[in-house]
C-alpha cells in the first residue's frame, strides 16, 4: 500500500472525500473513519471526521425518507450499508417491525435520492451483498439480486464493493459498472494467529476443508497460501422433498486424505443456522481430527448460539472466527469460542484507493501481506 501523504494528497483526490452510515451501519463506519482520520493525520491533514450526518426516519404509518444534513455537492461520497443488521426496529401504527434487509435496501436507495445527483461520485460499501442468496433461477423465481444491482446503477452508483458474495458471478447483471467482490483472507489468517499462538501451519499438523463444493474457491485459496493440503465434504441431498424451501440434506461425504491428528480450518461465506458446519465438525471429529476451527465471513447463527456452546465444551469445536462486516448479536461477542475479525482497515484501504483513483488489485490481492504475515511468524513455506 502507498504510505499517508500519498493516500491524503489532495491535489491527487478525485474529489473531497465523504461517508456516510445507512442505519444500522455507524459502528463500522466510525472504525472505518478512525483509520481514515489517522491517516490523514499523518499526511499532515487535520481531519475531524469524514463522516456526514445522516438519517432515515419514518412516519408513523411506515413511510420512511432519507436525510442528508450537509453539504455533499462535489463529494466522492461513499455509503456504508449493512444489509443485515436485524437489531434494529421501526414502529407503525403503534406496531414495533424489526429492520429486514428489504427495509435497509430502500433506505440505502433513499440516501441516494437525497444526494439529488449532486455528488461528484457515490460508491456503495455493502458488505453482505443484498438479495445474494436468490442469486439464481431454478424455476418461476425471482432473481432479486441481479434486480437490485441494475437498479443501483440506473439511480447512478459507480461502485460496490462487497465481502464474500454468495455468488460472485452476480456481476455479471451489471458488467458496465464497477463491482469488487473482496475477500478477508489476509484478516482472518491475522486473527488465527494472533488468538491461536500454537497453531502450526505445516502439512502434518494442519489441513483445510471445504464444507461443500460451492466453498472450495475460498478453500483452495487458504491451502494454497498457507502450502497445506485441502479435503472437501460434499452434500448428498434428497430431492425428492423440499424442506424449508431446499433439498434437505442427508449426509455430508468426505473425499480427502487422512485429518487424523491434525487441526481442521473450515471456511465457508456464511454460518447460518450452523446445523452443516456442525455435522461436518463431528464427521471430521469421528476420523480422528484434532481441533477444527470454523471460519465464516458472516457469522449470523440465526438460530442462536446455544448449539455451538455445546459443541465448544464438547470439544468438537475449537472455535469460530467470524467478521464484523454485519451485525453479531451481543451474546456471541461474549462466547469464549468466537474470535471477531476486523476489517474496518480493510475497507478504509478501498476507499482511500478509489479516491485517488489508484488501482485496487494489491488490495484485492493480499498474497504479498500474507506472505509478510507468515514470514513475521516463521511459517513462510519455500
Amino acid at each position: 500500500m502507498a504510505d499517508a501523504k500519498e493516500f491524503f494528497n489532495f491535489e491527487n483526490r478525485v474529489a473531497e472525500l465523504g461517508l456516510i452510515a445507512a442505519p444500522g451501519a455507524e459502528e463500522l463506519t466510525k472504525k472505518i473513519d478512525h483509520h481514515l482520520i489517522q491517516w490523514a493525520k499523518e499526511a499532515g491533514v487535520e481531519m475531524e471526521t469524514f463522516i456526514i450526518e445522516s438519517e432515515c426516519p419514518r412516519f408513523s404509518s411506515g413511510d420512511g425518507k432519507g436525510l442528508i444534513r450537509s453539504s455533499i455537492r462535489g463529494d466522492d461520497l461513499f455509503i456504508v450499508a449493512d444489509v443485515g443488521n436485524y437489531s434494529l426496529r421501526y414502529k407503525m401504527f403503534g406496531h414495533e417491525n424489526m429492520m429486514s434487509p428489504d427495509d435497509h435496501f430502500q433506505n440505502i436507495k433513499r440516501l441516494i435520492q437525497a444526494a439529488s445527483g449532486k455528488a461528484h461520485r457515490i460508491s456503495l460499501i455493502m458488505p453482505m451483498l443484498y438479495g445474494s442468496r436468490q442469486h439464481r433461477r431454478s424455476y418461476r423465481e425471482s432473481l432479486d439480486c441481479a434486480f437490485a444491482l441494475q437498479e443501483l446503477q440506473t439511480m447512478g452508483v459507480s461502485n460496490i464493493i462487497t465481502f464474500d458474495a454468495h455468488d460472485p458471478r452476480m456481476q455479471n447483471a451489471v458488467p458496465l459498472m464497477g463491482l469488487d467482490n473482496v475477500m478477508p483472507t489476509y484478516q482472518v489468517i491475522k486473527a488465527l494467529l494472533r488468538d491461536i499462538p500454537d497453531l502450526s501451519f505445516d502439512r502434518d499438523h494442519f489441513m483445510v476443508i471445504s464444507p461443500d463444493e460451492g466453498a472450495m474457491n475460498r478453500n483452495m485459496y487458504y491451502a494454497s497460501v498457507l502450502g497445506v493440503n485441502l479435503g472437501m465434504f460434499y452434500k448428498r441431498r434428497d430431492y425428492s422433498r423440499i424442506v424449508n424451501g431446499r433439498n434437505p440434506i442427508v449426509a455430508h461425504e468426505y473425499l480427502g486424505e487422512s485429518v487424523e491428528g491434525k487441526d481442521i480450518f473450515v471456511a465457508d461465506d456464511i454460518i447460518s443456522s450452523g446445523e452443516s458446519m456442525l455435522d461436518i465438525a463431528v464427521a471430521l471429529k469421528e476420523k480422528g481430527a484434532k481441533r477444527i476451527f470454523a471460519n465464516a465471513t458472516y457469522a449470523i447463527f440465526t438460530n442462536g448460539v446455544e448449539a455451538f456452546d455445546k459443541a465448544y465444551e464438547d470439544g468438537l469445536l475449537a472455535g469460530v472466527f467470524g467478521t464484523n462486516l454485519t451485525y453479531r448479536r451481543p451474546e456471541l461477542l461474549n462466547r469464549e469460542w468466537f474470535h471477531e475479525v476486523d476489517c474496518s482497515k480493510y475497507i478504509a484501504y478501498f476507499i482511500s484507493a478509489l479516491n485517488h483513483d489508484m488501482s485496487i488489485s494489491a488490495v484485492i490481492d493480499p498474497h504479498e501481506r500474507i506472505n509478510t504475515l507468515l514470514k513475521k511468524h516463521g511459517m513462510l513455506k519455500d
